[in-house]
């Protein structure tokens, strides 16, 4: 799971945004003015045989600053990206 969903800075970071661009998924903002420093992001690939999945989740950054539910304060009622 992208660790972004519990971080303070989610909606300002451009990592985040760039995950949500390789997800298809609409941006919490379209101008992001923080940048991550040294995130580290597993990419999860599934070969579903007639295309590939691609996963894309944030599992470290030096810069994430805890804020539990700060996605979904963002969202209200939206599913939480897993």
């Amino acid at each position: 799971m992208c660790i972004c969903v519990n971080c303070h800075y989610v909606d300002r970071c451009t990592t985040y945004n760039a995950v949500e661009t390789q997800h298809e998924q609409p941006h919490l903002t379209e101008t992001p003015n923080f940048e991550a420093i040294e995130p580290t992001i597993n990419v999860n690939i599934r070969d579903r045989g007639d295309h590939i999945e691609m996963e894309w989740d944030v599992v470290g950054c030096l810069s994430f600053k805890e804020e539990k539910g700060k996605w979904a304060k963002l969202r209200p009622g939206e599913l939480i990206p897993t």
